[in-house]
């Protein structure tokens, strides 16, 4: 290798060094918190709460309720209202609860109430919405009709897995797991596990254990390390779509 060719090569990979340096630097400037809420006004952002950057679509959010201790993924979109500047009256439209993580390039649109419960994660890219098209003529392009809302609820301790869509009217049930790729509709029963289009039960705890039972020992924390710590791990995990 030439001296030219190995000075091109240090340039290069100081000026990558440097990229990663700068974009890093930003990520922590660019981040919302109640303490750096940037440009936007939300109705509570608790305490020890994170929207990373890059920022995804937030509007309405006036009428947006984000607990403690929550971490929001990159290009997360938090939206209620049609539109920015849409006024929907004085209780909150979308309510995340404590310790809830949302993982990167998910949609969480609001227009009448979604109420997601304390301690709810989500794998990345998840679509959760009260609102749908309806398809009352027949003649009129459906996305021209007036939509349809319906109140979403997701009870504490649930985890959606990544692609997962929860559609309007959906109530789901405490520690509730949904298998990725589902759409969810109806209602959910506590401590299930459902799967499918539409996502049906598969899987539910009852007072004599699981039914069908588990077909494996559940896997043990690793030595040396406590469970907040994993949770933290966790977290920080899947709010970043598992990079």
């Amino acid at each position: 290798m030439s001296l030219s060719q190995a000075l091109r090569g240090h340039a290069r990979g100081a000026l990558s060094r440097a990229a990663h340096r700068g974009w890093r630097a930003l990520q922590r400037a660019g981040a919302i918190t109640s303490e750096q809420p940037g440009p936007y006004r939300f109705r509570r952002l608790g305490a020890d709460s994170k929207l990373a950057f890059p920022v995804g679509s937030v509007f309405g959010e006036e009428w947006i309720t984000v607990g403690a201790g929550c971490i929001i993924g990159e290009h997360v979109t938090l939206s209620a209202g049609l539109a920015p500047g849409h006024d929907l009256g004085s209780a909150a439209v979308v309510t995340i609860g404590d310790r809830c993580t949302i993982g990167r390039g998910s949609h969480i649109v609001g227009h009448r109430s979604i109420t997601i419960a304390d301690d709810v994660w989500t794998g990345p890219y998840i679509y959760i919405t009260d609102q749908n098209h309806s398809y009352a003529d027949p003649d009129r392009p459906i996305g021209t009709q007036w939509p349809i809302n319906d109140t979403v609820e997701i009870g504490a301790g649930s985890w959606l897995g990544a692609g997962v869509i929860v559609l309007p009217g959906a109530k789901l049930g405490r520690n509730v797991v949904v298998a990725a790729g589902s759409v969810v509709r109806g209602t959910v029963p506590d401590h299930s596990v459902i799967a499918g289009v539409p996502a049906k039960v598969v899987r539910r705890r009852t007072e004599t254990g699981w039914d069908p039972p588990l077909r494996h020992t559940p896997t043990p924390l690793p030595d040396g390390i406590t469970h907040d710590e994993l949770v933290a791990l966790l977290t920080e995990y899947d709010a970043s779509g598992g990079q």
